[in-house]
C-alpha cells in the first residue's frame, strides 16, 4: 500500500492528503469532531483566534473558531472515505455542490495554515503601520476598533479610539491587536 496511509487515504508526494474539504459540524461541537476525525485517522485543521467577552462582569479571554460552525478535513474523496467523515460523531456533513463534497482551493487552505501556528490559532499581524484600522483583542477595550498612530521601537503600538464623543491615545501591545481593514 506504497503511497496509502492505515486507512487507505491516498497520500500526495509531500506525505499530505490529497484535498482539503469543508466540512459542517453540530452546534458546540468542534472540539468533538476535531478529536474523532483525528482518532480516524483523518488529517483536520480547525483555525481559531482569542476572543475576549464579558460574563459576569469579567473579561473572558478563550480560543474560538475562526469559522464558527465549520473545519477543514483532508482525505481522497476518490476512495469513497467522506461517508465516513459524514457519519462522524459531532459532523453534520460535508459542505458540497450536489451529492459529493466539494474540494476546497489548495491555496485557500495554504494561506489560511501560513496565518496559524501549529496549533491552528492565529497568529497576530504581522506588520502594522499608521492608519491602520485594528480591534483590540483583550482586556476592557476588547472589540473596540481603533486607528494606529504610530508603532514605537519595542513593538508597542499606540492607537486613537473614540472614546465618550473624544479620540484618546493609548498605549497597546501589538499582540493584542487584529487587522480589521480599511
Amino acid at each position: 500500500m506504497d503511497g496509502y496511509n492505515h486507512l487507505g487515504i491516498k497520500m500526495a508526494f509531500d506525505g499530505s492528503e490529497s484535498s482539503w474539504f469543508l466540512a459542517q459540524l453540530k452546534p458546540n461541537c468542534a472540539n468533538i469532531a476535531d478529536k474523532n476525525l483525528k482518532r480516524q485517522g483523518f488529517k483536520t485543521f480547525l483555525p481559531q483566534q482569542e476572543d475576549t467577552r464579558q460574563r459576569d462582569g469579567k473579561f473572558i479571554t478563550a480560543l474560538r473558531p475562526l469559522f464558527p460552525g465549520y473545519i477543514f478535513v483532508a482525505f481522497d474523496a476518490a476512495r469513497g472515505l467522506w461517508r465516513t467523515v459524514n457519519s462522524t460523531y459531532g459532523v453534520t456533513r460535508l459542505v458540497g455542490f450536489g451529492t459529493e463534497p466539494s474540494p476546497v482551493p489548495l491555496d485557500l487552505i495554504g494561506q489560511l495554515r501560513l496565518r496559524c501556528d501549529e496549533s491552528g490559532k492565529l497568529l497576530p499581524p504581522k506588520l502594522l503601520k499608521p492608519g491602520d484600522q485594528v480591534t483590540l483583542t483583550k482586556g476592557p477595550f476588547a472589540t473596540f476598533v481603533a486607528e494606529v498612530e504610530k508603532i514605537a521601537p519595542d513593538r508597542r503600538v499606540w492607537v486613537l479610539m473614540d472614546i465618550l464623543g473624544g479620540r484618546t491615545r493609548v498605549a497597546v501591545a501589538q499582540d493584542l491587536l487584529r487587522a480589521t481593514g480599511n
